[in-house]
């Protein structure tokens, strides 16, 4: 387990989306910035400081926190394992979660967003409840709704085995938003959580949602098919399968949530797929001789279609994101040979990790184009036209706030000409006070006149 966990260091010169946004908006906190009310922050609150923990590290820090996560969630796996039926399942759920969070999409397993930190509040919350302890299963809930709101589907289960733990769940969830209201960030974290991520949701521009559900759903059972053909094996005969049935019906709704069926959002299936297909694969050794041949061959499928990934990131395969992040490190160097205490950095674009390579912070709330332009990042690299429309001339009104930054980079016009800041009227007046000052395969530097040289 260990040595499968740590297979991600072969991924510490590069960053991947989604853990880069949540390093950056750690970086802003180190800079002495509140979530929300300072700077645009469309997640809970916890997964930023899951990385402040380390101060919002790159490189081999960051994937060795990464792996002691995933030791983590493969003791909580192992005890509640256990205190369902025996040691022996206990060992296999850690061994599955150490497996399955290793050898699956690289986007899906490596970073880890908030669908990834979510597992471990899963497994405590299932944990403490199936041992009568609904109270205490709830205020992991509530730690999870702080990571990721997909929590209440968590919380949900956890309802069929005992009703308190909507309790000391509402109780976690008070005490946080007391302490949004003490920061002044309340409305801020309505709008950009809530409000800007029910509209991303309902703004999918998938033509046939359900068909590229089928799809998805097909392709993730075929690299799981163990985990799915176990899990039904464990299930039956077990007095109490209503509430394990109950467990992954919750936990598939919260996949099927806002119907992108991102990869990533598969990782709520893991806690219970890897409990009870554990228990399914004991009885299947200890009744069938085949049960082993039958089962190495499954978990093939996954190890010899992920696993020589491993080898090809190690010389920078050429895949987009890992293209994306070397170019953000090719921009931050040119900054970083530049760049003087205090200064401030705007980027145009999904670029986070240029802000974590040069551990810059933007001059106000607004740090990428999303907020302004209404279309979001995991389709402004084809789109033009907004999905999000919802208070983008508010958000606009940050803009004089971006005559202040020493740099600008431009991070998206080279991919997609129409959302060059050039065609925004106030992006353009903006631009009129910087001069170019590098660029890169995918990126354009200015650099504000006048600003003073270090």
């Amino acid at each position: 387990m260990v040595a499968l966990a740590s297979l991600r260091i072969c991924f510490a010169d590069v960053l991947w989306s989604d853990e880069d946004y949540h390093l950056a908006a750690a970086i802003n906190i180190l800079h002495g910035k509140i979530p929300y009310r300072d700077f645009w922050y469309d997640k809970p609150p916890l997964a930023a400081l899951y990385y402040l923990a380390i101060g919002a590290a790159p490189g081999i820090l960051l994937r060795l926190w990464d792996a002691a996560y995933i030791l983590l969630c493969c003791f909580l796996g192992f005890r509640l394992s256990r205190s369902l039926w025996s040691e022996d399942e206990g060992l296999w759920t850690a061994l599955l979660i150490a497996f399955f969070t290793t050898f699956y999409l690289p986007s899906a397993a490596i970073p880890f967003a908030p669908d990834a930190l979510l597992i471990a509040p899963h497994l405590a919350a299932i944990y403490f409840v199936q041992r009568g302890k609904p109270l205490v299963a709830g205020l992991f809930c509530g730690l999870g709704f702080w990571i990721n709101v997909k929590a209440l589907f968590v919380l949900a289960a956890c309802v069929f085995w005992g009703w308190s733990a909507v309790l000391s769940f509402g109780a976690v969830v008070a005490v946080g938003v007391a302490g949004l209201v003490v920061s002044g960030s309340l409305l801020d974290y309505w709008y950009q959580v809530w409000a800007w991520g029910l509209s991303y949701a309902s703004g999918s521009t998938v033509a046939h949602p359900w068909l590229l559900a089928l799809e998805r759903i097909g392709r993730w059972l075929g690299f799981h098919l163990a985990l799915a053909l176990a899990w039904v094996n464990g299930v039956s005969g077990q007095s109490d399968r209503w509430k394990l049935v109950t467990w992954l019906a919750f936990s598939f709704a919260a996949v099927c949530f806002g119907n992108h069926f991102a990869p990533r959002y598969f990782l709520q299936l893991l806690p219970p797929l890897t409990v009870v297909g554990a228990h399914g694969i004991v009885l299947a050794l200890r009744r069938w001789r085949w049960a082993v041949p039958v089962l190495a061959l499954l978990l093939l499928v996954p190890l010899l279609r992920f696993g020589p990934r491993y080898l090809l990131m190690a010389t920078h395969a050429p895949w987009a994101d890992i293209a994306m992040d070397l170019d953000s490190q090719a921009v931050a160097a040119r900054i970083n040979a530049m760049k003087r205490p205090g200064d401030t950095l705007f980027v145009w674009g999904y670029r986070p990790d240029i802000y974590v390579f040069t551990r810059l912070s933007p001059p106000g709330q607004i740090w990428d184009s999303q907020p302004l332009t209404g279309v979001p990042a995991d389709r402004h690299l084809t789109a033009q036209e907004p999905s999000v429309t919802r208070q983008t001339e508010e958000n606009w009104s940050q803009a004089p706030l971006l005559l202040q930054p020493v740099f600008f980079v431009d991070g998206l016009g080279p991919m997609n000409e129409k959302l060059s800041p050039e065609r925004f009227e106030k992006m353009r007046r903006l631009l009129s006070n910087y001069r170019e000052i590098g660029r890169t395969r995918l990126s354009i530097i200015y650099r504000r006149l006048g600003a003073p040289t270090s």
